[in-house]
């Protein structure tokens, strides 16, 4: 009997499954297995509610449109906020790197990874431990030579015209620091922690920097007026509403990490510094920041769209878009906020959102697009794919990050990245999900282009 025969076969590997590279620096298993995404059948979550669309249901809806998906590796992520280490693992997932130690530094781009393209898409900051070591993180790949696209995320946002509009008290400016509210102040700790000595703290009195960074009842009476128009009537009311119950949390949250206003107020100073001077140590970060990109048939954004951005991007393509982003960004940070730019990082398609109707999908189409990538919703089951209007939606995992986990009971670690190749394949791979998911675009679009 020949050798040949008396071999052992050996199972053949998955070519869906990503060639993790560094796995023992993950913490976490990394799924081996692969399974159809979506399923021919609807799958519903624990709570009653859709989760993926079928298969059919997909052809049906958009499965005629000529389909347009790029000939180039992307890595997608979203809602890393500030956990370090779930970025590390997302970045393990992706197959994008090959990690070599414990560090934040020791990895080395792989193959795929050196001629891909990253995409951050928004929510950087808040709720996890350490808001400056992610950010070095996320540096520390765009140093490595990768191709990184940030995405603006309500976090990022709200933190950087909070910090910027500090202490103005024109009524569209008055509650941008306290509406950056209580998830923002570990940030300032931090700060403080690293730059700034322990009895460092503003000269103010407290009375002083109440009036200073908080809105008065004057403001309470004016925005209303000052929103109409641009910010619907049901969302002025929960402005409002909100901004009086972050007056309360934020001097409540300062008090449990020990620090007084005085505190925060002289961090806030530093965050300014390090964050909005050419010359700051994270200046980058917002200097290089849009609110969208295009790839192919598909818009990557931090959340969705509404008709008046589908409008503007049918007549002046994702550019005009990102301009009229970077305008609002310079001269009117509530409009942009507030505001229908802002939607695309905001927009939960809720009755307060701004509406999203058939015009606006129409309008979509005439710019070729017809799938969004996008993050900012908090889902337990690893990435989704569903029909939202008439466009495709793929939904990432946004709950990675360690306090968000606590938070919403889901225990345990987080990891989570889309990887779009260049076969016309997307791959799901999530730790809250066993199989890395596998879409296949040529079994939703018989008029697929790949270009």
């Amino acid at each position: 009997m020949s050798r040949s025969a008396l071999a052992v076969s050996r199972p053949s590997r998955d070519p869906h499954v990503p060639r993790y590279q560094g796995a023992e620096f993950c913490e976490l298993p990394l799924p081996q297995t692969t399974e159809p995404w979506p399923k021919h059948k609807r799958l519903r979550d624990a709570a009653i509610e859709d989760y993926d669309a079928s298969l059919r249901e997909l052809r049906y809806r958009i499965g005629e449109r000529p389909f347009v998906w790029p000939n180039r590796t992307m890595y997608f992520f979203a809602d890393i906020h500030a956990d370090a280490d779930a970025w590390r693992r997302s970045l393990i997932a992706s197959g994008g790197v090959r990690w070599l130690g414990h560090a934040d530094d020791a990895y080395e781009l792989t193959r795929e990874g050196k001629r891909a393209l990253f995409v951050i898409a928004g929510d950087c900051f808040d709720k996890g431990p350490s808001n400056l070591r992610l950010l070095r993180a996320i540096k520390i790949l765009i140093d490595k030579g990768a191709d990184v696209e940030i995405l603006a995320g309500n976090h990022d946002l709200r933190t950087l015209v909070g910090l910027a509009y500090m202490g103005r008290k024109e009524p569209r400016f008055a509650h941008l620091f306290v509406r950056m509210g209580k998830k923002t102040m570990p940030l300032f700790e931090e700060l403080r922690r690293e730059y700034l000595e322990p009895d460092d703290a503003s000269e103010l009195s407290e009375a002083e920097l109440h009036e200073l960074l908080f809105p008065d009842e004057r403001w309470f009476a004016e925005f209303p007026g000052e929103a109409e128009g641009l910010v619907p009537d049901k969302k002025i009311a929960k402005e409002l509403k909100r901004i009086r119950e972050k007056m309360v949390e934020l001097p409540q949250k300062c008090e449990e990490l020990g620090l007084s206003l005085a505190h925060i107020h002289r961090a806030a100073e530093k965050a300014r510094e390090l964050f909005l001077h050419p010359g700051g140590e994270f200046h980058w970060f917002f200097e290089r920041m849009d609110v969208a990109r295009r790839w192919g048939s598909f818009l990557l954004a931090h959340a969705g769209v509404d008709d008046v951005t589908a409008k503007l991007m049918a007549r002046d393509g994702v550019f005009g878009l990102n301009t009229w982003f970077h305008r609002l960004l310079a001269d009117d940070p509530f409009e942009l906020y507030h505001g229908s730019v802002g939607n695309t990082f905001r927009t939960k398609y809720r009755e307060i959102d701004h509406p999203f109707t058939e015009a606006g999908v129409r309008d979509m189409y005439e710019a070729g697009i017809y799938g969004i990538v996008h993050g900012h919703k908090n889902i337990r089951r690893g990435h989704r794919v569903l029909m939202r209007e008439g466009l495709l939606n793929f939904e990432a995992d946004c709950s990675v990050d360690v306090n968000t986990r606590r938070v919403e009971d889901i225990g345990g670690l987080g990891y989570a990245t889309m990887v779009f190749r260049p076969d016309g394949v997307a791959l799901g791979i999530s730790a809250d999900y066993p199989h890395v998911k596998v879409f296949e675009a040529e079994r939703v679009f018989p008029l697929l282009t790949i270009a």
